[in-house]
């Protein structure tokens, strides 16, 4: 009688372990999951916004190299147009 309820103690203990087991497993491989998925893209502006945005910096820096803006002028237009940006 005695090695039988060993018998059924161990089987119970057992099967605990092993639904325990098998719930952490679960819990971990979902944080882990949820963990390493890949963040969401940045916002961005269009690309032609971008580039309409970059060929207006060009052209100003364009009448700057050329001694049509002053440095102040040019520091302000720029900042004027990427904050509209």
């Amino acid at each position: 009688m005695r090695l039988f309820s060993s018998a059924a103690r161990t089987a119970v203990v057992a099967g605990t372990a092993a639904r325990l087991r098998s719930r952490v497993a679960a819990r971990q491989q979902g944080t882990w999951a949820s963990s390493t998925a890949a963040p969401p893209p940045p916002a961005t502006a269009p690309l032609q916004e971008r580039s309409a945005v970059l060929r207006q910096l060009k052209e100003l820096g364009e009448l700057r190299d050329t001694g049509v803006l002053t440095e102040a002028e040019f520091e302000a237009e720029k900042a004027k147009i990427l904050r509209d940006a």
